[in-house]
């Protein structure tokens, strides 16, 4: 099933390099955001928050992830699930107090 799928996705690659069109231009070769012009250079430099909220997005995002397998299962897991999801969510309280205090979230 492996082989088959990789060979798909060469077919697939190959296919459009043979039946393509080939005209590039200026104007195609431009890189494409969101309808606008790209920005001359490409060296700017972001300030850090996008990057820590980026962060704390995957974090905090994940880590719902871990909530459903402890719903689906709560019943056969009884009292032990419920004291191990407090103490998660314990832990995420003390990171998202930490991230509060630290100031992440403020945009001034």
């Amino acid at each position: 099933m492996l082989l088959i799928a990789g060979g798909i996705g060469v077919l697939a690659v190959i296919v459009s390099m043979i039946l393509g069109p080939k005209k590039p231009s200026r104007t195609k070769l431009m890189a494409y955001e969101s309808g606008n012009d790209p920005l001359p250079g490409g060296r700017e430099r972001f300030p850090v928050h996008f990057y820590l909220v980026a962060m704390l997005f995957i974090v905090f995002d994940i880590e719902t992830a871990f909530f459903y397998p402890i719903a689906v299962a709560y019943g056969k897991l009884g009292v032990f699930a419920f004291w191990e999801t407090l103490t998660f969510i314990g832990l995420l309280l003390v990171g998202y107090i930490y991230i509060v205090r630290k100031g992440v979230l403020e945009w001034d």
